[in-house]
């Protein structure tokens, strides 16, 4: 056991461990979810490298000793490394502005930074406030890391969004000529190919990659030297002008300085920002998950226009049921994901004056949002959009059938005749081709090809 000490006390803490007293502090003080800042590797990752920039920086404008810079260096690298697994338990639901998660990763890189120098856990040589934390503060450091990890969790994102589009682009070209009828508000409309509904679905996800990654770069934009207020008082001489050549080396991302510190602090307005970009993802792939279940209701009863892989029965008392499980998987993942995007715009909104101090929140529904995106999305194309196939017949039936083909009776022989043309195919059950070959509209060889569903879905106009 060691003895740590504050202005509150002291603790006896146990030696095996690397956290210190402000982190047991707030183990006590918020066991709220039993989730901690460990479920979120980038946000760990991320404040390391400010901890190991900060004290290369700190060396540099000389207020740091080279020793003590040494080890924090060494220490920043093992976490990065993935080292100190359960050293991070500090609760997600926290109060106090992100304090208990800048303190954990202090006291974690100063009790590993002293052993280095002297062998044991304890401040002695490096402090988690006067060294690890020289010229930060938990303001300037936790929003900076949170950006930072977001960067992060956009690189996985797109890269999941490509494997998607190559899927898409693959059914694009499979199905390219396969004939389809179109519904609107659920009612028949004109044909269509699945290609070209495919490329809808297709365009939708390259349009919300391209947007994630205009909002990735927004998150390059540090608050680092601001400290606590904007004023960034507390500040080494020449330290903030080291960070952002230093952070940039040990992240590898091209980080700069935002252009106003007291804006950054007060405003987080880019959460929302980031969050209304996955809100957007969102409504397009649970509409394309909700498309694929419709399209493949059924066998019997349903459109089964399509079908999707069964990945397992789907029910517990009818037998040979099958359940579109992946698709209604990937619609709740985006259910789930509006209302955190409603807890990100609230905790926004709730900025006080010189600080919003909501961070904690902010940032766990928007990594939850992050990382269940990243899991769900190779599952939903690996196991339903690259096995969709197509009910060639059915389909062709449909687009046959359909009476929205009098389109073309309309423009041919306008819309009165048009109306009767579908009230007698109606009446007696006929298609459209049918009845104007019957009543000598047209003749049979001019509505084989006038009323071909194929013609009508690439109209030269």
């Amino acid at each position: 056991m060691r003895i740590e000490k504050d202005f509150l006390g002291e603790m006896q803490i146990s030696s095996d461990i690397y956290y210190g007293i402000q982190t047991m502090r707030s183990l006590e003080n918020f066991p709220i979810s039993g989730r901690s800042i460990e479920s979120y590797p980038y946000l760990i990752k991320s404040m390391a490298y400010i901890k190991k920039a900060a004290a290369l920086s700190n060396h540099r404008v000389e207020a740091l000793d080279c020793h003590i810079k040494a080890a924090i260096v060494e220490a920043a690298d093992e976490i990065l490394a993935g080292k100190f697994e359960n050293q991070f338990p500090v609760d997600i639901y926290q109060g106090g502005g992100g304090l208990s998660t800048n303190m954990n990763i202090n006291e974690v890189i100063a009790n590993r930074a002293n052993e280095i120098i002297t062998g044991e856990k304890g401040f002695t040589c490096v402090h988690p406030h006067e060294h690890v934390n020289m010229s930060q503060s938990t303001n300037d450091v936790l929003p900076s890391a949170m950006k930072m990890a977001c960067y992060l969790y956009m690189e996985d994102l797109i890269k999941h969004l490509e494997q998607l589009e190559k899927a898409l682009e693959s059914k694009v070209n499979e199905f390219q000529s396969s004939i389809k009828l179109s519904r609107t508000c659920l009612q028949d409309a004109l044909p269509m190919t699945f290609g070209q509904q495919f490329n809808a679905y297709l365009s939708f996800v390259t349009r919300q990659k391209k947007e994630l990654q205009k909002v990735q770069q927004d998150c390059l934009k540090l608050l680092i030297g601001a400290t606590a207020v904007g004023t960034s008082l507390g500040v080494a001489k020449g330290y903030i002008e080291a960070m952002y050549q230093y952070l940039p080396k040990v992240s590898g991302m091209p980080v700069t300085k935002i252009e106003d510190y007291f804006d950054g602090l007060q405003h987080a307005d880019s959460y929302i920002k980031i969050s209304g970009c996955l809100k957007g993802l969102c409504s397009g792939l649970s509409k394309m998950a909700g498309d694929f279940r419709l399209l493949a209701s059924g066998p019997r009863a349903g459109l089964a226009e399509i079908t999707i892989p069964s990945v397992q029965p789907g029910s517990s008392i009818m037998p040979g049921k099958i359940n579109p499980c992946i698709p209604e998987m990937m619609m709740q993942v985006c259910f789930d994901i509006y209302g955190m995007d409603q807890t990100i715009t609230i905790a926004v909104d709730r900025g006080e004056l010189e600080l919003n101090i909501w961070e904690s929140i902010i940032m766990k529904n928007l990594f939850d949002a992050f990382s269940i995106l990243i899991a769900s999305i190779p599952v939903f194309n690996h196991k339903c959009v690259q096995g969709i196939q197509i009910n060639e017949a059915m389909n062709q039936m449909h687009a046959e059938s359909s009476y929205s083909i009098s389109v073309v009776i309309s423009k041919l022989f306008g819309y009165e005749m048009a109306n009767k043309v579908v009230a007698e195919a109606f009446k007696t059950d006929a298609t459209i081709k049918e009845i104007v070959i019957k009543n000598g509209l047209l003749s049979k060889e001019d509505a084989e090809g006038l009323l071909n569903p194929m013609n009508l879905v690439h109209v030269d106009v």
